[in-house]
């Protein structure tokens, strides 16, 4: 295998089936570099991208991931969803020679365990909201009396996005602490984290790394809401704004007391990290304080930062797999993004799927862009939905107001039933 700095035509398997993982591959195809993409398992937004092709292997198949990285003699691997990296595909990966863009098992529980995070800031001195851990109900509930149900309850493990809990009253708690009891979620080898819920503005900041060095890479601000206002049960993500209103001093204050440390803290506790580094923060009048951490690309983040880096993001994955980030120089569009998600009808909750998507093969502004998630391919060659959040439509613009009509003007151009999305993405990139 030829080391990947010196390779100019490049065999990219994206692990991953998401809108996140349509960027990325939608990115990579912008390097000149960059010969062949295989998705596995990818989505039906592969038919758009002239490089990608699809392959039908799950994310958490490991047997059959670095089965496919061998037979196809791939020459970068770009690891997507979170669930991948706590199967231990990077290992597995690793272990065979590929260069991988993603951290192995162990650097992930940055993300896989809220325990697990929790400790890691405490222990490194990063701020972040008081908190306990329990597996036992009446001290959890005793604890959240304590705080005065001013609580964030998360779950310990992965849960899509969706492991939140902010109830506003004591009977809220109460009901929320019932039936994580009653999910599986909360055991007894898998406690419940309730930390004090924090008041500010939220913003997510991403750093690449390379296992040595880490560079500031973007910034954004996601809609968790499902819908406007900020109402309704917390989703995968409704939206997203890039950059986010973060100042370059508090992006300063950012990295000084919370990027820096964390990354002194994996190599203190003899952890290697290799990709990316999402850090979710709440801006507070005491300054930034981290929420948690995500060990991959955010979802719908990555739908609208990767649209502002010019040239793609190819030069940067490979070198974070080959050692060398300190190399890279980031282009940046100076404009912002808005990225809006439609969904079906009833997400996060039950919806349908099957529906035909109208105006995907319309011919777009130059401007707009559109990334697909839960969506299939049809023998007949058409794309149905399949999933929850179905797709996002991303615009730029000189300024914000502009680049919400782009994003806005193409969502109009799209349709299917039961399509849902808010209206007010990029209104107000709020300090709220």
């Amino acid at each position: 295998m030829r080391p990947s700095s010196e390779i100019d035509d490049v065999k990219v398997l994206i692990v991953g089936s998401g809108a996140r993982e349509h960027a990325l591959a939608w990115s990579l195809s912008q390097s000149r570099d960059v010969s062949s993409i295989l998705i596995a398992p990818g989505n039906g937004g592969a038919r758009y991208l002239p490089l990608a092709h699809r392959v039908p292997i799950e994310v958490t198949d490991v047997t059959g991931m670095v089965a496919c990285a061998r037979q196809e003699a791939v020459d970068l691997v770009v690891v997507g969803p979170e669930s991948a990296l706590e199967a231990g595909l990077v290992d597995a990966l690793a272990a065979e020679g590929f260069p991988v863009f993603g951290p192995n098992r162990l650097a992930a529980r940055l993300e896989t365990s809220k325990v697990f995070a929790k400790d890691f800031m405490r222990r490194h001195g990063i701020p972040t909201a008081a908190y306990q851990q329990h597996i036992d109900f009446e001290l959890a509930l005793s604890y959240c009396e304590r705080l005065r149900h001013n609580v964030a309850l998360k779950a310990d493990g992965l849960a899509a996005g969706k492991g939140v809990i902010l109830p506003r009253t004591e009977a809220e708690t109460f009901g929320a602490l019932e039936r994580l009891r009653g999910s599986g979620l909360w055991q007894v080898d898998q406690p419940l984290v309730i930390e004090e819920r924090l008041n500010g503005w939220e913003t997510s900041v991403f750093a690449l790394a390379d296992g040595r060095d880490y560079r500031i890479f973007a910034h954004a601000q996601d809609y968790k809401r499902a819908y406007d206002g900020d109402e309704g049960p917390n989703t995968g993500g409704m939206g997203a704004v890039s950059p986010s209103p973060l100042t370059g001093a508090e992006l300063a204050v950012v990295e000084e007391q919370v990027v820096a440390p964390t990354f002194a803290g994996l190599a203190r506790d003899g952890m290697s990290y290799v990709g990316i580094l999402f850090f979710g923060l709440m801006m507070t009048r005491r300054g930034p304080m981290l929420l948690e951490y995500n060990a991959r690309f955010g979802d719908p983040e990555t739908q609208v930062i990767l649209p502002r880096l010019r040239g793609g993001i190819a030069e940067a994955v490979r070198a974070c797999a080959a050692g060398r980030l300190q190399e890279v120089e980031f282009d940046w569009d100076p404009r912002p993004a808005v990225g809006v998600v439609m969904a079906s009808g009833g997400y996060p909750k039950q919806y349908g799927i099957g529906h035909r998507i109208k105006g995907l093969d319309a011919e777009g502004n130059v401007d707009s862009f559109v990334f697909l998630a839960g969506a299939e391919e049809t023998p007949d060659g058409d794309v149905v939905t399949e999933g929850g959040r179905v797709l996002t439509a991303v615009g730029l613009g000189p300024d914000l107001a502009s680049a919400r009509v782009a994003a806005y003007g193409r969502v109009k151009t799209l349709g299917f039933e039961s399509a849902e999305y808010r209206s007010d993405i990029g209104l107000e990139a709020a300090r709220r």
